[in-house]
């Protein structure tokens, strides 16, 4: 049998990643510069891990504005609702497998 480890998803298990994943969870969307400032992001580092999961079709962006300013919204697509559930279920199994210490 195979350990859960060997399940995660390298594209989703990366820290970053995993943050913007988990906060999209929450929200559904948000602003690039939210999901930047919560996770301690400059815009650059968050502009190539939001393009790496938009290429794998986790995430979708949308850009508009607000008054004349440009915004940029992020959205979890229902494929990374499902991928992100995926690798909390191999986590648990990975965190159950330990005894309580």
């Amino acid at each position: 049998m195979d350990h859960p480890a060997t399940q995660l998803s390298e594209l989703i298990h990366q820290k970053t990643r995993l943050g913007i994943m988990a906060l999209l969870r929450e929200a559904s969307s948000a602003e690039f510069r939210l999901i930047a400032s919560t996770l301690n992001l400059t815009a650059g580092n968050l502009s190539r891990h939001i393009a790496i999961l938009e290429n794998a079709g986790l995430v979708k962006t949308s850009k508009g504005y607000v008054g004349k300013r440009p915004r940029t919204w992020v959205a979890i697509t229902h494929t990374g609702r499902t991928e992100l559930a995926k690798e909390v279920k191999y986590l648990k199994k990975i965190i159950d497998s330990h005894p309580n210490e």
